[in-house]
């Protein structure tokens, strides 16, 4: 590498490195970030031989020091050759440095100061979540006003990639979680001659509360971040200005479509997800309790209502518009780099996990005080 002007710069040469330049505080900016991704020899020993250096204060003692360090630190030992007036200031910063001592450790904050925080954070993030909601809401209506504004082609490609490929694994899932009802309630039911029963237990468990659930978080970490991550990437390439530029919205275009798809998708998902439960509920009853599949059928033909059916089915499409637009909001609060990106989609996931349940819960003592 060779010299820089007057500025502070290392020139390489075998197991020598050269000090050229200036090493002073104009000049050594482009060597300090140059230094971050520095070829050094590949030698047990390298020479850092100061003695051409041009003129030295204390911030490029303090960087000739660092680099030291940085050396030792890799497992390198390093000789210096330095001018005498160099060697005696690199001397003084090295023995200021040893006397302040380690930086003091930042003090931890309470858990009272924690949640003080977390609450007022929440805060200001409240009126652009709420700005957020009453957008689409807008962009909604505006679509029911003039449905000829909806990309219909858009709502299919999303219906197919939030419905449709999420089949193969909500259906196994759906299957196991039956089977493994089934296989617990075996086990105390045949201890009191009740193994009929079991039907009602998949039932109730499978059609009411476990197969929105199940379906709602599987779709929220296939879809719900992929909303988030494919967003936030257009963002980060400036994709969703250029939108604006040309004068289409965001919103109708990038965030509509995938709401109207989810609350498509979702609550057929969950009528797949009721049927493969019970069938796994099924298998496991004519296994382990010796219930044949329409003894099992007919009971549970009987001890199930249509608003069991319907409570589950009702709750998909509230959980579908948690999801889409938890994964959207954050997608368009990425900025900066690709590392927000991941980390906006993690926090999607995480969001609408949360809200989904939280929400379920809220719908169970609602539909339990109405008698339902």
């Amino acid at each position: 590498m060779d010299a820089a002007g007057p500025g502070a710069d290392i020139r390489v040469e075998g197991g020598v490195a050269s000090c050229l330049g200036a090493w002073t505080v104009d000049g050594l900016g482009p060597l300090e970030r140059r230094l971050e991704r520095f070829a050094w020899p590949e030698a047990p020993e390298v020479l850092l031989d100061g003695t051409a250096v041009a003129a030295m204060d204390t911030a490029g003692a303090w960087v000739l020091d660092g680099v030291v360090r940085s050396l030792e630190r890799g497992g390198r030992r390093v000789r210096l050759r330095l001018r005498p007036q160099d060697e005696a200031l690199l001397g003084m910063v090295r023995s200021s440095a040893a006397a302040a001592g380690p930086p003091p450790a930042p003090a931890r904050a309470g858990l009272l100061e924690r949640v003080g925080r977390w609450t007022v954070e929440a805060g200001r993030r409240a009126p652009g979540v709420l700005a957020f909601m009453g957008e689409n809401a807008m962009a909604a209506a505006r679509g029911l006003a003039r449905p000829r504004r909806v990309r219909w082609r858009q709502v299919l490609h999303d219906l197919q990639a939030a419905g449709f490929a999420a089949l193969p694994i909500t259906g196994l899932l759906s299957f196991l979680m039956g089977l493994v009802i089934a296989y617990q309630g075996a086990v105390q039911l045949s201890r009191y001659g009740a193994a009929i029963f079991v039907a009602d237990l998949v039932g109730f468990a499978m059609l009411r509360e476990l197969s929105p659930l199940l379906t709602a978080i599987i779709v929220a970490g296939r879809s719900g971040s992929a909303y988030a991550a494919q967003i936030g990437t257009m963002k980060v390439t400036e994709e969703v200005d250029a939108l604006r530029t040309v004068g289409i919205p965001p919103l109708e275009l990038l965030v509509l479509p995938k709401v109207v798809a989810l609350m498509v998708a979702l609550p057929l998902l969950t009528v797949y997800a009721d049927v493969l439960g019970v069938a796994g509920g099924m298998v496991a009853a004519s296994s382990e309790l010796g219930v044949s599949f329409g003894d099992f059928l007919d009971r549970f033909g009987r001890a199930m209502r249509i608003s069991d059916y319907l409570v589950g089915v009702g709750k998909a499409p509230v959980f579908a518009a948690i999801i889409a637009v938890t994964g959207c909001y954050q997608g368009f609060q990425v900025s900066g780099d690709a590392e927000s990106v991941g980390r906006r989609t993690t926090v999607s996931v995480v969001q609408s996990v949360f809200l989904v349940i939280v929400v379920d819960a809220v719908f169970s003592v609602i539909f339990s005080r109405l008698g339902i």
